[in-house]
């Protein structure tokens, strides 16, 4: 039964340029210089303390999981949707075997497939540490992106106790869609899937309990997305989504009025998936603890629905850039301002706002690769003019951990963190010469920075 005329599979193929690419061949292309060490070092009393690496050793290794009979906007019909995940965990030194393990590299391709290779700190294949069961964490890239492209934050949150799941969401990978020629290829995929793969899962591992030796508590859970992964994840936890036939029409292309009707009500769905007819209906998965939005596309044009959004229960944490220019600074104080809001007739959740000033959108990936500095699509995809991304990449370390720690663990003293002024320089009375006055960060190193937060009445 078709969902759509075939007016939109034409559509879809004029969108896609007849296909998106076989990405496995380009995704699996080794580079061939030696593997980049991306960070350089610096003095621990210039980073923000939780940026510290824990105790543990960090475990990695690669997973292929499969989401049966899921739908294809562009085909009509039901396939499975194969996903490969980076997993990355609390570890020993050791292999199985018990020969000593060995520091992984990250392999993958800019937006232009050129090939790179980044030199990891955890251990490929390591033996799980299996003293006690360690929170998940799903981690979602942006459109497009790849599973380790917040490979930092992933590391650090493992050494200090999580069990992290990055996605490489097919369709919205570097290696499958031709930025040039078909750059909105796997768009409307994202715009259906990206909350349904992340949902997926958490859902996986809950029905195979054994995988990495029985480590994963998933009772207790987060979801970390980026640009197309925060739309996500905003989702997850509840924010619906509130489509029109206008959006439909501005985002996928089509002209059709019938097929954007059929679209519309695909695509506002909620919580991995759902369409509940009334409010009591929806049901956001209890072992989602708290979730963290960076750069969340979407509410610059309102795809949110606003009652859904004053409804969210889960802590949401927002990292934004006031400069931004795909995701709309505007758009993600409206997503802030409308989660939980106090004026609703639900209790408000737990609810904050980190603000990089003067920066863009790119305030989550992984400092460039070498590669990439050849040409600016390339360089594009992970360079800020106004920060550096070694800098973002440690203050995201230190909120992520905060905001886990706080509301996933639920360690009270972790939660200080979060209870900030509304920038260093309001805090300045409580500032020693060591301290900015926010809470884990050192005098002089906390510019260009504000904080908003709520917290659960």
């Amino acid at each position: 039964m078709r969902l759509f005329p075939l007016s939109f599979l034409t559509l879809a193929l004029s969108i896609t340029g007849g296909s998106l690419l076989s990405g496995h061949a380009t995704a699996n292309t080794v580079a061939t210089t030696a593997a980049e060490q991306l960070y350089q070092p610096q003095p621990a009393q210039m980073q923000p303390q939780l940026a510290a690496t824990g105790k543990h050793l960090v475990g990695v290794t690669s997973l292929g999981i499969t989401n049966p009979a899921q739908l294809n906007l562009l085909t009509q019909q039901k396939q499975d949707r194969e996903m490969l995940l980076e997993l990355w965990y609390p570890a020993e030194k050791t292999l199985p075997t018990g020969a000593l393990a060995q520091r992984a590299t990250y392999d993958n391709v800019t937006k232009s497939h050129q090939p790179f290779s980044i030199q990891a700190n955890a251990l490929r294949d390591a033996k799980a540490k299996t003293d006690q069961k360690y929170p998940l964490v799903v981690l979602s890239h942006g459109y497009v992106g790849y599973r380790t492209l917040m490979f930092y934050l992933a590391e650090h949150l493992a050494s200090h106790g999580y069990v992290v799941a990055a996605i490489d969401h097919p369709q919205s990978t570097n290696a499958e869609v031709d930025a040039i020629k078909a750059p909105y290829a796997g768009f409307p995929a994202t715009l259906y899937h990206r909350s349904r793969d992340q949902q997926f899962v958490l859902s996986y591992f809950r029905e195979h309990p054994k995988v990495l030796e029985g480590v994963i508590n998933t009772d207790a859970a987060a979801v970390i997305g980026y640009s197309m992964g925060g739309y996500g994840a905003i989702n997850t936890v509840g924010g619906c989504f509130n489509f029109t036939e206008q959006s439909v029409q501005a985002f996928t292309g089509s002209k059709d009025q019938a097929t954007n009707a059929a679209l519309k009500q695909l695509l506002n769905s909620c919580a991995g998936g759902q369409y509940p007819e009334t409010a009591a209906e929806l049901k956001v998965d209890s072992a989602w603890k708290a979730a963290i939005a960076i750069a969340p596309w979407g509410g610059q044009h309102k795809l949110f629905s606003a009652e859904a959004l004053a409804s969210i229960k889960v802590p949401i944490l927002y990292f934004a850039g006031d400069q931004d220019d795909v995701s709309g600074y505007e758009g993600m104080q409206w997503l802030y301002n409308q989660t939980g809001r106090q004026d609703s007739s639900s209790n408000s959740n737990s609810k904050y706002m980190l603000t990089y000033h003067n920066a863009r959108h790119n305030i989550a990936p992984h400092p460039a690769p070498a590669i990439a500095r050849q040409n600016q699509m390339d360089f594009g995809h992970y360079h800020d003019a106004s920060w550096s991304a070694q800098s973002i990449n440690d203050i995201n370390k230190h909120f992520a951990l905060a905001m886990l720690d706080c509301h996933v663990k639920a360690i009270s003293a972790q939660c200080e963190y979060l209870k900030l002024a509304p920038t260093p320089t309001d805090a300045a009375a409580k500032a020693t010469e060591n301290s900015s006055g926010w809470v884990g960060f050192s005098a002089r190193y906390d510019t260009g920075l504000s904080w908003q937060y709520q917290l659960q009445k």
